[in-house]
């Protein structure tokens, strides 16, 4: 049985850090396509015809109750087979990941509009405001506000699944561990280790945050 062994950390950890800066440029990028592309769904069921209504919802609960990693295989293999195969990794895995939380935080924005009181919506009517009003200065921030904490765990949730991508090449803190491990048949424990001390490091604060901002917006009257 392998010891722990102080000098693989050492020669391993450069290679983790590079993997963690991957997983937060994934989780950026992803993270913007799954906050406008879940918002865009969002008011596009509330306020597009039946039939786009019916197609957005069908697509994306197909989408919601799909394995990511088949998710991520089948795009992978479909664009490098039938599109470019050029196209990178990181790439693909983003917006895979990106699109694949945006059928979740487009259910948190849903709730939050649906949140609103009719009443409000009602004397918009009256008032004859014009929709870009109603929806910038009425809709949108009290739907942010009641959203904003749920969306916030959804990235937590999404940050956490990066390591997902390693399926497809990309050098998140996974890949960097397992590619030391075959090179040099031994860090497996130790690089696994460092990736997971990482990601505490990275997610435990955030979701101290969101937590916190969940209780304050619970308590607010909005």
């Amino acid at each position: 049985m392998n010891e722990w062994n102080s000098e693989i950390v050492v020669e391993i950890f450069p290679a983790m850090w590079q993997g963690f800066l991957v997983v937060l440029q994934v989780t950026l990028v992803a993270g913007i396509i799954a906050v406008l592309l879940g918002l865009l769904v969002a008011v596009g069921i509330r306020t597009g015809p039946p039939w786009l209504r019916r197609v957005l919802s069908g697509v994306f609960q197909f989408i919601r109750n799909t394995p990511l990693l088949v998710q991520v295989l089948f795009v992978w293999t479909a664009t490098s087979y039938y599109v470019n195969p050029e196209w990178s990794a990181f790439a693909v895995g983003s917006a895979v990941l990106g699109v694949h939380y945006a059928s979740y935080t487009m259910e948190s924005f849903r709730a939050g509009i649906e949140a609103i009181p009719v009443g409000q919506w009602e004397a918009a009517t009256a008032l004859s405001l014009p929709t870009h009003r109603v929806w910038g200065a009425i809709v949108l921030p009290q739907m942010l506000r009641r959203s904003a904490a749920a969306v916030a765990n959804w990235i937590i949730a999404m940050f956490k699944e990066v390591p997902t991508l390693f399926v497809i090449g990309v050098l998140e803190m996974i890949a960097q561990a397992q590619k030391y491990q075959g090179q040099h048949y031994d860090g497996a424990v130790e690089g696994y280790t460092i990736a997971g001390i990482l990601f505490l490091a990275a997610s435990y604060p955030v979701a101290v945050a969101a937590r916190r901002l969940e209780n304050r917006l619970a308590k607010s009257n909005f």
